[in-house]
């Protein structure tokens, strides 16, 4: 009786594994491409690469994930004189900005998915930048291995006020949008 009972709960254990997939990121054919605007309208971007993640995927839906990006990596591409493109990484590694000798990594935990309907799906996740988590809400495609999201973050939330309208007066053409988006391609090992 009691081996009976022990190879029912195997069978019922190794039918609910069955139906939850995990995979890791493959960090390097992965991307986050990052793009901030100021308010009148001119942009920067670049990429900040991804060190670690995890995608749990259950009856075609993202059951969780947490990924972790690594600040230090942040680039920046549209600028072609050096000093300048220098100058703005390194002020974007700043406390003014991220922080990254303090806050080296972000990290993004999905919470809660809906089931995928024509390949897309609503994500809520919590963010974490600069030691500051907050809740955050993204639409995914999911495109063969891959899965693809626009993340759009207001900084404010995270203690990153350089620049804000909200926070400063007389910033005039100076002033830099309070959201930055993040363009993910998630590919999957």
């Amino acid at each position: 009786m009691k081996t009976r009972i022990l190879l029912t709960a195997l069978v019922v254990f190794a039918g609910i594994n069955v139906s939850a997939q995990s995979h890791k990121a493959n960090v390097e054919k992965s991307t986050v491409k990052w793009t901030g605007t100021k308010v009148v309208g001119s942009s920067h971007d670049g990429f900040i690469k991804l060190s670690e993640g995890e995608l749990e995927v259950k009856d075609d839906k993202i059951a969780s994930g947490q990924f972790v990006i690594d600040m230090n990596s942040i680039t920046n591409t549209d600028l072609d004189n050096k000093d300048y493109n220098q100058k703005l990484v390194g002020h974007l590694k700043s406390d003014d900005f991220f922080g990254v000798a303090t806050y080296p990594t972000a990290k993004l935990e999905i919470r809660k998915a809906s089931a995928f309907n024509n390949n897309k799906a609503s994500v809520k996740a919590d963010l974490t930048i600069k030691g500051q988590t907050k809740p955050i809400a993204f639409e995914v495609e999911k495109k063969d291995n891959a899965y693809v999201a626009s993340i759009v973050v207001d900084r404010t939330l995270y203690g990153i006020r350089y620049g804000s309208g909200s926070f400063f007066d007389n910033l005039g053409d100076k002033a830099i949008s309070n959201d930055f988006t993040l363009d993910v391609q998630l590919v999957l090992e």
